[in-house]
């Protein structure tokens, strides 16, 4: 078979992206013809991009970002695909091996690969409009796609968007409930409500190729520590749009405090980590003087987001804070 009589070995990627979006609506169709319980029902789930119909109860989910992974994880759903964060790939290091083993990496989480996710003929996907805007009418061929308007600070909000999404409405409710009787327990680990709240504490991120993020109120891990009921350092309430107060190494001794709690994306150099702890303005800090700063994972403290990863936090703020 030679010249013209031989058919092309490759498609374009658009053509093959096309055919398997064609192949994955297939499927889903007849997914909701089966036998199963619920099957070919449908419930409506508002949504940042509008109401949207999903399954009674998905069981072929994909998760486009770090806190829709926890929310499933925590409902006891694994789902058959997730993106990653780092450059290195694979999943959050917090998260049980088992609940992740066999899950599908679809690609990083700023660019996920919509093949890939096609492929898998998800009934669900779940992501946030923030992240993912730009794609949702590319995902929303794939299958269902529901979107919160955010990630980060309404984690709490999101969490019940996910579980309607995925039929898991009573397994969220014990989570919460898990969750508070959790903090509860650490706050009178600490003393009670009001030795909690004499306590400023502040949270550190050294990030690479940026200046030092000290977090504000508007935060994942600052509603974990209001909840606590631990008190907050001034400068939490001069962060902007309530997110972060930025300080270079030079300005470092702005984010003093009774405790302090940090963490590092990137390389330690690079983040200006190893040149701040080493100074002077530093060593001179309260909390450093007394011994009171703790170095936590990066991982679960700043980008899990979600009642499993809170748990864990809950779990190493209460050893950490009664050590002495």
């Amino acid at each position: 078979m030679n010249g013209s009589s031989r058919r092309p070995l490759a498609l374009s990627g658009a053509l093959v992206l096309s055919c398997v979006l064609a192949l994955s609506a297939c499927g889903s169709s007849d997914d909701s013809g089966g036998s199963g319980a619920g099957a070919g029902r449908t419930r409506t789930v508002k949504t940042a991009m509008g109401d949207v119909e999903v399954k009674e109860r998905p069981e072929r989910v994909v998760v486009l970002d770090t806190a829709e992974l926890d929310s499933a994880i925590t409902l006891g759903v694994k789902p058959v695909g997730a993106t990653h964060v780092s450059a290195s790939g694979g999943f959050l290091s917090y998260l049980p091996e088992d609940e992740v083993a066999g899950v599908k990496d679809v690609g990083e989480m700023t660019n996920p690969n919509l093949e890939a996710i096609a492929a898998l003929k998800p009934d669900l996907i779940l992501t946030s409009k923030i992240r993912h805007a730009a794609k949702y009418d590319q995902l929303k061929k794939i299958a269902p796609t529901v979107m919160t308007e955010t990630t980060g600070y309404p984690w709490k909000d999101n969490f019940r968007t996910h579980a309607d999404a995925l039929g898991r409405k009573a397994e969220a409710k014990k989570a919460v409930a898990d969750y508070t009787a959790h903090a509860k327990e650490v706050t009178a680990a600490l003393g009670g409500p009001a030795k909690a709240g004499a306590t400023e504490v502040n949270v550190l991120r050294f990030i690479e190729g940026a200046d030092i993020r000290v977090y504000g109120e508007q935060t994942y891990i600052a509603t974990i520590l209001k909840d606590v009921g631990l008190g907050r350092a001034p400068i939490s309430a001069k962060a902007k749009d309530g997110f972060s107060y930025d300080v270079s190494p030079e300005k470092i001794d702005l984010a003093d405090a009774d405790v302090i709690f940090r963490s590092t994306y990137g390389d330690p150099e690079k983040a200006k980590q190893t040149q701040t702890v080493g100074s002077g303005l530093w060593k001179n800090m309260r909390a450093v003087k007394s011994g009171d700063v703790h170095v936590v994972d990066d991982e679960l403290w700043i980008q899990g987001i979600g009642y499993t990863a809170a748990a864990k936090i809950l779990d190493e703020l209460r050893a950490d804070l009664t050590r002495k």
